[in-house]
């Protein structure tokens, strides 16, 4: 028995450069790094230093304000670079992968007789509590608190989002040992949202509640469905878990062992063939994205992750921690004369005055980075409110976000919602606001403020 959502608000952006549904290996990385601002708020207290050896699944680093909870190696090799910022802040972690691997080994878990707090202390000391994030501030979740449900989208609604039911097939068991185990941990629901037509491997998992969600993008966004099923009030705690992580924590409590294996989706008009890769967290993106149909002196930006919420990294760069999309478009470096005061056809827009994507609906386009306009002050349009499907006013909130006001923020409903909910609103912002940088910054207030 499934519950339908049917989503009405929001706007599809159709892009070209979707993956075909293939899988071939990445080449082998030689060096993996870690982030630290990829886990946001946490401050990292470094245990392997430059020189030390570490396994697969070793403690590189743990939260120095919870101190159980550990960030691991997703590979066996050695510590070789710790980089640095302004105040000694660590920056970057880099793992030189040694030839053989070898893993720690925790032991398989009776997850199905463990009590809760057993199987807390196990995925904070293996390293796959990292993977379990808490609303309000969305950040890594207070393992302290107890959640009142736990949400989990397997459908992806994001430009050029990776497909979830093919990347997830055939790991049945793993999904359904994570979310026996999550269900441990809260005394509500485990809810999980899949596509009204989709074959998902998430439908048949028992324990869960299933919700078929349909309508366009952010319709798939964990949000949404926090929304639409059981919105977050203030003094309650709510957890999610990306779909593709449940592997990771699955796979750990079956076999014992932190396996960083990540299925990633190559994406974008500037990839000759795009595609899937099976590679590990924090890889070399070049050893996806060279030699594979994306040109060295072409003029691209890379993003790990989708074109809307996704981080800018050099082609040097590596994956972050939670995506499963590198998304490689042309840099909107170049500008049209006069291109405001003529008729479009080749850009996608909610407004009927000059572009004319409403036209062929289904037509998919090849965009570039290029923002159409400069960052100017709020102009009150109605168009957020368009592409916003949840039940919250969006210009008020960034406002109140903007100037300030703690009351307004939390009676506006700033306990609920992350940045990725107002990335819709962002891209088709008339003013070129960053509105995701504001919620960010307004989360963070609150943290700091209220805690």
């Amino acid at each position: 028995m499934s519950n339908d959502i049917r989503i009405k608000k929001g706007l599809d952006i159709k892009l070209k450069g979707e993956a075909e549904k293939t899988i071939e290996k990445a080449i082998v990385s030689n060096f993996y790094t870690l982030r630290p601002e990829d886990f946001h708020g946490i401050i990292p207290k470094l245990i392997a230093k430059e020189g030390t050896s570490v396994k697969a699944g070793e403690t590189v680093f743990y939260n120095k304000d919870i101190e159980e909870m550990k960030f691991v190696s997703p590979v066996a090799g050695e510590v070789v670079e710790v980089e640095r910022g302004a105040r000694r802040r660590i920056m970057a972690i880099k793992i030189q992968a040694a030839k053989t691997q070898e893993s720690i080994d925790h032991g398989k878990f009776n997850f199905e007789s463990a009590e809760a707090e057993a199987i807390k202390s196990h995925l904070l000391a293996s390293g796959c509590w990292s993977f379990i994030k808490q609303r309000p501030y969305d950040v890594i979740a207070n393992p302290s608190k107890s959640p009142k449900d736990i949400f989990i989208s397997g459908y992806a609604t994001a430009p050029l989002a990776a497909d979830l039911d093919f990347t997830l097939k055939g790991k049945e068991a793993e999904l359904q040992a994570a979310v026996t185990a999550l269900g441990k941990l809260t005394e509500g629901q485990v809810h999980i949202a899949v596509g009204k037509n989709a074959d998902s491997p998430l439908a048949g998992l028992s324990g869960v509640t299933l919700h078929k969600v349909s309508g366009p993008h952010p319709s798939g966004n964990v949000g949404t469905l926090i929304n639409k099923v059981n919105p977050v009030n203030k003094g309650e705690v709510v957890w999610t878990v990306n779909a593709q992580d449940l592997v990771i924590i699955g796979e750990l409590l079956l076999t014992g062992k932190f396996n960083a294996e990540r299925i990633v989706a190559l994406v974008g008009s500037s990839v000759e063939k795009p595609r899937y890769f099976t590679t590990k967290i924090g890889s070399e993106v070049s050893t996806m994205i060279y030699d594979k149909g994306v040109s060295k002196g072409g003029n691209d930006r890379v993003i790990s992750g989708n074109v809307l919420t996704g981080k800018q990294i050099k082609p040097d760069g590596s994956l972050d921690y939670y995506s499963n999309v590198i998304s490689v478009i042309p840099e909107g470096d170049d500008y049209e004369f006069f291109g405001w005061n003529k008729p479009i056809f080749n850009k996608i827009s909610t407004s009927r005055a000059l572009t004319f994507s409403w036209l062929n609906p289904n037509k998919k386009y090849d965009l570039n980075t290029n923002t159409n306009g400069e960052h100017r002050a709020f102009v009150t349009t109605g168009t957020y409110e368009q592409v916003f499907p949840l039940d919250i006013f969006p210009m008020q909130i960034l406002k109140a976000c903007m100037y300030q006001d703690l009351d307004e923020m939390e009676a506006l409903g700033m306990y609920e919602v992350a940045p990725e909910d107002f990335a819709l609103t962002e891209f088709v912002c008339v003013s070129k606001q960053p509105h995701q940088k504001i919620i960010r910054e307004g989360l963070d207030l609150m943290l700091k403020e209220i805690g």
